[in-house]
């Protein structure tokens, strides 16, 4: 009789999911919440005669989800890696996210364009930061 010894895997119980993918399960729905979001107030924005003109160059309205869903992408890479490498993942994240898109409302500000243009621009990155940050901050650990 001979024996044979394999290592031994334990596989994750059923139903359980890594804080990876808590964050995944939270963030891309957040992420197309907020596209749609940003999209219709774009949409709703272009109709009342917003021109969305940025040093002479048109923003097409698709851009608008388009950004918002790389930026929740981009969220969600931090929040895997704080859930992963930092002592309070939530804290972290927040944090991070929260200094992010206060920089984000800088670049319209400063743009050349039309008033109305630039409050649109800024008032779809607030959108996209209160819809995606807390739906991912809350499937984090402290």
């Amino acid at each position: 009789m001979t024996t044979t010894l394999t290592p031994f895997v334990q596989a994750p119980a059923a139903g359980r999911i890594r804080p990876a993918g808590r964050v995944v399960r939270a963030g891309l729905p957040a992420g197309l919440t907020a596209a749609a979001a940003n999209f219709a107030v774009a949409a709703t924005a272009h109709q009342l005669d917003v021109t969305f003109e940025v040093k002479g160059e048109a923003i097409p309205l698709i851009a608008f989800p388009q950004v918002t869903l790389m930026a929740a992408v981009i969220g969600i890479g931090l929040a895997v890696v704080f859930a992963r490498w930092a002592r309070r993942p939530r804290r972290a994240f927040v944090a991070t996210t929260a200094i992010l898109a206060t920089l984000s409302m800088v670049p319209p500000a400063i743009v050349d364009a039309a008033t109305a243009t630039k409050l649109v621009l800024g008032l779809t990155h607030v959108i996209a930061a209160v819809i995606i940050i807390p739906a991912m901050a809350s499937r984090l650990k402290g």
